[in-house]
């Protein structure tokens, strides 16, 4: 088969697009034809091996997301039969095949198309799980969602909204009119300092940005209430002793992908997609998320 190896650490052009061995799935395991893998920021720290005390052993198949088609059953795999469509959080899946645990498997829901179906797992199972794993917010309640125009906030909205609570999206001042059809109770600009300065107190912050906005929202919590984050804890957490903290890392989850694909196949939740490359162009890909301000990116076999 063709793949996209890493056979060393460094920028976009290690790439290789290249002949690999066909996976085979072993117990438990299903034989995916990969219709489209999702390319995410982990993908980069990955290739570039940006964490040093976590680098995959090269050579490596880079890519975390996967929709495509079951080719085949490992010993003991249930629940699937050849020719379903599927998707899942997994891992390798720059390819024109991977293996996939059943168990991290769902099926793709009939309305939605199988190559837009891999732009899904990892953002939203992530925003899901920050909000009912991490902040588990009441609904009464009042959570802020940051970065609320990406895949993983757009997923945090939806999700709080479904628990009940009043949302304020979290956004760009350019992204303000566009925001408005996310569906949160109130849009604000988190680099107007005005809007900022203007905010009211919320008992949850569903974060999903850096810096110096993070630092900024921690200040938002009300005394006892949540800054629950994907980017880690702020280094000014220190100053707000009053406000719990978490530093969530999300999990597979195949009950919680099926429901957020059936939520996007209904039309209720949107994760844009800004382009579609062919395989070989991951380096491309690569380079384009790095320079930032675009919607997912999908590679095709």
């Amino acid at each position: 088969m063709k793949a996209v190896v890493n056979y060393e650490y460094g920028g976009p052009d290690v790439l290789k697009y290249t002949d690999y061995p066909d996976p085979v799935a072993g117990p438990g395991e299903v034989l995916v034809r990969v219709a489209a893998a999702g390319v995410n920021p982990i993908d980069i720290i990955e290739r570039s091996g940006g964490i040093k005390d976590w680098r995959p052993e090269l050579p490596d198949i880079l890519g975390w997301d996967v929709a495509g088609t079951v080719l085949g059953l490992g010993p003991g795999a249930k629940g699937f039969s050849v020719g379903d469509r599927v998707l899942a959080w997994t891992y390798h899946t720059y390819a024109e095949r991977c293996v996939v645990k059943a168990e991290l498997l769902a099926k793709a829901p009939e309305g939605l198309e199988l190559v837009a179906a891999a732009a899904l797992p990892l953002v939203t199972i992530t925003g899901s799980q920050l909000i009912t794993v991490a902040a588990q917010p009441k609904a009464e309640q009042t959570v802020l969602v940051s970065g609320a125009f990406g895949g993983v906030g757009r997923s945090a909205v939806f999700t709080a909204k479904e628990l009940g609570t009043r949302v304020v999206a979290g956004v760009l001042k350019r992204q303000l009119d566009s925001a408005k059809s996310l569906g949160a109770d109130e849009v604000v600009a988190l680099d107007d300092e005005g809007a900022m300065k203007n905010l009211a107190p919320v008992d949850v912050v569903a974060n999903a940005v850096r810096g110096k906005t993070a630092e900024q929202l921690l200040g938002k919590v009300k005394p006892g209430g949540m800054f629950a984050s994907v980017t880690g804890v702020p280094p000014n957490a220190k100053d707000f002793p009053s406000v719990r903290t978490v530093a969530f890392v999300s999990k597979q989850d195949a009950d919680r992908l099926l429901h957020m694909a059936n939520a996007v196949s209904a039309g209720k939740l949107v994760i844009p997609i800004d382009r579609r490359l062919p395989l070989k162009d991951a380096a491309e890909a690569h380079a384009a998320l790095e320079r930032g301000g675009i919607g997912k990116v999908l590679l095709l076999p």
